[in-house]
């Protein structure tokens, strides 16, 4: 009878082992062989477009969703967590008309007031250099009827890597050191107006100024950084680079240039916002979850694609053939779709606090969050046993995947840079999937130039194999993944610096932002 009972275990053992690698191997070839990765991109970034919260886009975001999810067969629902100041973006065009004609390339910031539809033609000015904030109130008189340009001049329109590969060395330290000296008495000159960064904006449009001009370079070509409008009354215009510079120019050189700016938007009041939330429900643990996860607004400046459209199709892609080929998890497998993330984690923040069941009996979290490469870098968050369950997980993945990432355990907690962070403030296994830059930071991140066409398909397609795998292996684990957490230290050591700096420690659990402020 012993000896039965041990050739039944070899049995199942091996019966198991042949399963799991059976849906191992599904899991890879139906994302590299029936990937709808560019469908749900097309479907996401050219029909609906950005997702900036309290937008009608948002909305439909969610609402597409959910319909992918049902025709996949899995149950979808929304979680309404606060509401947010409701926003719509019409057309924007600008045109110099004098002192020769061109149409300028730039945009309304998010939440401007809108110009009538047949816009505002006016003359351009800028802030002279002052002595004091007397002298700048006088300045304040003259700009009545006028667009006033509020950001700084650049010297040069080139990212440095283009000095640092085309300059003399001498040159190219010439015009950082011409840049600073320029920066310097930008932000002495701003000093003297005795406003601080909040309140001059008022102050122009208390004194007239029919609407404002800005442009914040993001140091690539062609890419600007596009947040939000600092107007209440009048529009907030960015323009790019080299269109501002030219205009800054001309200011500076007494020329008077005049502009003529359409850029429609309406106020939709206070309205609703939303998480996503679908779910394949657990047969022998469903009260266990393993939950997928990434933000799924945006800035609105290009089409909200690397940041975090990419990370959101790579979870309802591995939702997708989850469903597909492990249709009975040991484990609910759940997917988030934060709303909110870029004013402050607002929405996943508010899935932890509204559900504190599913967050104490959360196996692990996998978040994506940083562009469109393959990820390169797994943390384990400051969890003291992360190498073991989380080795024995990506154990399965194959090499392919894996021999581009770096591991790092038990790491550090997060700072609060992405959703994760969320569930590890409360102690919930969380983990960033940190993908390869692909120049995201200065060209993709928050900017202009988040479009469709800087997605890299096959770095996806290895995202989605990592995803799914992993999502796979933490559901079907024996054990539920420890929670203890490593002892921060009072200090640490800056591996750039070599100074000593006081430890961040855990991040603590933050309230969400359900009323439409911004905790950034």
């Amino acid at each position: 009878m012993k000896n039965f009972l041990s050739l039944l275990i070899i049995v199942f053992s091996i019966n198991s082992y042949a399963y799991q690698n059976e849906t191992v191997d599904k899991i890879i070839e139906e994302a590299t062989e029936n990937s709808q990765l560019e469908n749900l991109a097309h479907e996401l970034f050219d029909l609906i477009g950005p997702r900036l919260v309290g937008t009608p886009q948002m909305k439909n975001a969610h609402d597409w969703a959910m319909k992918k999810y049902e025709s996949w067969g899995i149950p979808s629902r929304l979680h309404q967590w606060g509401v947010w100041r409701g926003w719509e973006r019409g057309i924007t065009h600008i045109d110099m008309l004098e002192p020769r004609v061109r149409t300028l390339a730039g945009r309304q910031l998010a939440w401007s007031p809108s110009t009538s539809k047949r816009g505002v033609t006016a003359e351009v000015t800028k802030a002279p250099q002052i002595k004091d904030k007397a002298e700048f109130d006088e300045w304040l008189k003259t700009i009545k009827g006028k667009f006033v340009l509020v950001s700084q001049n650049q010297i040069t329109g080139r990212p440095d890597y283009q000095w640092e590969e085309y300059a003399t060395p001498e040159s190219f330290e010439k015009m950082k050191k011409d840049r600073d000296q320029m920066s310097e008495e930008w932000f002495a000159n701003f000093r003297k107006t005795g406003y601080g960064y909040r309140d001059i904006n008022k102050a122009l449009e208390d004194a007239g100024a029919v609407g404002l001009i800005s442009s914040y370079w993001s140091k690539a070509f062609g890419a600007n950084k596009i947040f939000s409008a600092r107007t209440e009354k009048v529009p907030n215009i960015d323009l790019n680079l080299e269109d501002y510079t030219m205009l800054y120019r001309m200011v500076d050189n007494g020329v008077s240039p005049k502009v003529k700016i359409v850029s429609t938007s309406k106020d939709l009041g206070e309205v609703p916002t939303f998480n996503t939330l679908a779910q394949i429900k657990g047969v022998e643990k469903p009260d266990e979850y393993v939950i997928l996860s990434a933000h799924f607004d945006s800035w609105d400046g290009g089409q909200g694609t690397t940041d975090n459209g990419t990370g959101t199709l790579v979870m309802m892609e591995a939702m997708r053939i989850l469903k597909k080929f492990y249709p009975n998890p040991k484990r609910t497998i759940m997917v988030g779709h934060w709303g909110s993330e870029e004013q402050g984690l607002n929405g996943s923040r508010a899935f932890v606090e509204d559900f504190p069941n599913i967050v104490d009996n959360t196996q692990a979290v996998f978040n994506q969050d940083n562009g469109t490469g393959r990820v390169v870098n797994i943390g384990g968050s400051g969890f003291v046993n992360s190498y073991d369950y989380l080795t024995d997980w990506l154990s399965s993945v194959p090499r392919e995947v894996t021999k581009h990432i770096e591991t790092d355990f038990p790491g550090n907690p997060s700072s609060g840079g992405t959703d994760h962070a969320s569930f590890v403030a409360a102690g919930v296994p969380a983990f960033n999937l940190s993908a390869l830059d692909w120049a995201y930071w200065n060209y993709t991140w928050h900017t202009n130039l988040d479009t469709y066409d800087k997605i890299v398909f096959d770095d996806l397609t290895n995202n989605v194999i990592l995803t799914a795998i992993l999502a796979y292996k933490a559901s079907e684990d024996e054990d539920k993944a420890s929670r203890e957490r490593r002892i921060m230290p009072e200090s640490v050591i800056n591996p750039r610096t070599g100074r000593t700096m006081r430890s961040r420690g855990w991040p603590s659990i933050r309230k969400p932002n359900r009323d439409g402020t911004s905790s950034r």
